[in-house]
């Protein structure tokens, strides 16, 4: 799979990067045949997803599960041996790393509100790192996890997974490759129906960061990324009008609209709510350029100027899911020493921030600059 620099699009250069040259010396050398010994953190409803796609890797060997319920953490095992592995069960990833020292890589799903804490930890043990997204739930979080990834020996990835969805990589490569002129606007939606009720803590927006950050984040990274830079400003309205204290105790909103406002007069129109009738609208998300428009969910694009059925880009790896894709680029990131994957810890603070500024400013009822939330984290 071809992997892109995560503002640029341009493909990196694989053949120049070599593990002699590029890998931190305390990690062991790996040729493309080695396999990769993976431990998967946190094995709820995300990290099963990740688990079996990990299982489908090659030369990728899951050695150990860990969850704070070892009931969970039993079952991801039985899942392992399924498809033909064993691996060790843990109830404390800390104590995990510590006595079992075969693991190469993290893969680290566990709640948002956790990111921060654990991506630390398991970087400063000196182990690659897949973690899920969002980077942080504020902007001084994500600010020490970019730090302790620039300093880290192991690979950092971002579970940003739709940058390497097959028919979203193509569209993206084809904007950045001037396919469409210069970007003018984005239009996503995102409609469907409520979260689902087994996972308590995304309806508290203290441990999601509400659902822009947590949910609408995907879409708004792909626009960011299509851009090419983050934005200036954000204004927002939006709130829980179906689902008032449903489920009780419920703290985050069922629906909201955003505008954000990028360098150049680019602009992102996005809306998201969880009262679409089955089947009714679904998700889109489509950038409108100088010379064209195109769909990025289904690889699709049409000139401006003239009629014309739409154009289907060349896609590689058609139909693999996303998720798969994401983590056979980590691993491939591993064996390269490639520490800037397309999902780097850089691009994930700048598309964690965002959802964050769009957040106040739904909040606070005004509008809130890229400036403001910047330099909360000092930067």
């Amino acid at each position: 799979m071809l992997l892109f620099d995560q503002m640029t699009g341009n493909p990196t250069r694989r053949t120049i990067l070599t593990v002699a040259t590029a890998a931190p010396a305390i990690l062991r050398a790996q040729s493309r045949g080695d396999v990769i010994r993976v431990a998967v953190v946190g094995t709820g409803n995300r990290g099963s997803f990740l688990l079996r796609h990990t299982l489908r890797v090659p030369n990728v060997q899951v050695v150990a599960v860990c969850d704070i319920l070892e009931e969970r953490a039993a079952a991801a095992a039985q899942m392992v041996a399924g498809a033909g592995g064993k691996a060790r069960v843990w109830t404390d990833f800390r104590k995990m790393l510590d006595e079992q020292k075969d693991i190469d890589a993290v893969i680290l799903a566990t709640p948002d509100w956790t990111h921060k804490d654990f991506d630390i930890a398991i970087l400063e043990m000196g182990k690659h790192l897949y973690a899920e997204k969002p980077l942080a739930l504020n902007p001084a979080d994500c600010k020490a996890i970019v730090q302790a990834a620039g300093q880290a020996k192991g690979i950092f990835q971002v579970g940003f997974q739709l940058r390497h969805d097959p028919n979203r990589n193509a569209a993206e490569r084809f904007i950045q490759n001037g396919g469409i002129g210069r970007v003018l606007m984005c239009h996503g939606i995102r409609h469907g129906g409520d979260l689902p009720r087994h996972i308590p803590w995304y309806f508290d927006k203290t441990k999601c960061g509400d659902i822009v950050v947590d949910q609408g984040i995907h879409i708004l990274d792909l626009f960011t990324w299509a851009i090419g830079t983050h934005p200036v400003r954000a204004m927002g309205s939006g709130g829980t009008d179906l689902f008032v204290n449903d489920p009780p105790g419920r703290t985050v909103m069922d629906n909201y609209s955003l505008v954000l406002e990028y360098p150049k007069g680019v602009r992102v129109n996005f809306s998201h709510h969880y009262f679409d009738p089955p089947g009714f609208t679904g998700n889109q998300e489509r950038v409108f350029g100088s010379e064209g428009s195109i769909d990025l969910v289904q690889a699709t694009w049409k000139p401006r100027t003239r009629k014309s059925e739409p154009v289907k880009l060349e896609v590689e790896s058609a139909g693999e899911d996303s998720t798969y894709m994401s983590v056979a680029a980590f691993a491939d990131n591993i064996r390269k020493g490639n520490r800037k994957p397309v999902n780097n810890a850089e691009s994930a603070r700048i598309s964690t921030l965002v959802p964050i500024m769009a957040t106040r400013a739904i909040y606070e009822k005004r509008i809130v600059t890229w400036d403001e939330v910047a330099r909360e984290a000092g930067a």
